[in-house]
This record gives structure tokens, C-alpha cells and sequence, in this order.
């Protein structure tokens, strides 16, 4: 079993920046590829960015790339995703997942049903 805590998120104006942080418990975090995705009123949950569990390896969608980085630090067991030059499309819940890296060669998936995992949820809301 993992544990997904997240933090972060909030209101900020259109081209600010928020940080978002995802703390795991229970099993070894550095196992785990850790993904992040959001949901907007009324849409399905959308990948964000996945990050391998070396962290070796990054993936980001078409409308957050360049503009948002996934990080992780395994010694506090914790991913970040750090947004810039938020959008008010970008205001959705976001929410973090841990994919165990250990049954898969796919080390960022996209697919949210890879993903065992989940954190409760953190809205950030963009204004314009």
C-alpha cells in the first residue's frame, strides 16, 4: 500500500505559478513511477506529466509543455510538479498517482488505468 498526501495549489492570477507536492508513505517510493492529471468541471481526468522512478525519464502533454516540470525527490519521498505561466484553462483539480515501476516497461505512462495509486485531490483555480 502507498499513500499519496498532496499540498499546494490555490488561486493565483493568470501567468502566475503555483507548486504542487505529492508526499508518499508506506512502500518504497523509488519503486514507483509517479504521474500527475487533472479534471476540469465537467471533463474526464487528463494526463499531465509522468516522471520515471529514477527520474531519469519525463513526459508532459502537449498544453503544459514548457510550461510545467515534474520533479521528485526520493529521499523525501516526494513528486513536485511546478506550473509557470498558468492559463485559466489550466484551473482543474489535480491529482497525483504512483504506478509500480516493478510489473512494467513503460516508465511514464499516460494511462491513468496504469496507475495503482492516487492522492486526494488539490483544485487550482486560475484567474483571468
Amino acid at each position: 500500500q502507498v499513500q499519496l498526501v498532496q499540498s499546494g495549489g490555490g488561486l493565483v492570477q493568470t501567468g502566475g505559478s503555483l507548486r504542487l507536492s505529492c508526499a508518499a508513505s508506506g512502500r518504497t517510493f523509488s519503486m514507483y513511477n509517479m504521474g500527475w492529471f487533472r479534471q476540469a468541471p465537467g471533463w474526464g481526468r487528463e494526463f499531465v506529466a509522468a516522471i520515471s522512478w529514477n527520474g531519469d525519464s519525463t513526459d508532459y502533454s502537449d498544453s503544459v509543455k514548457g510550461r510545467f516540470t515534474i520533479s521528485r525527490d526520493n529521499g523525501k519521498s516526494t513528486v513536485y510538479l511546478q506550473m509557470n505561466s498558468l492559463k485559466p484553462a489550466d484551473t482543474a483539480v489535480y491529482y497525483c498517482a504512483a504506478d509500480w515501476a516493478g510489473d512494467t516497461t513503460e516508465t511514464t505512462p499516460r494511462n491513468e488505468m496504469q496507475y495503482d495509486y492516487w492522492g486526494q485531490g488539490t483544485q487550482v483555480t486560475v484567474s483571468s
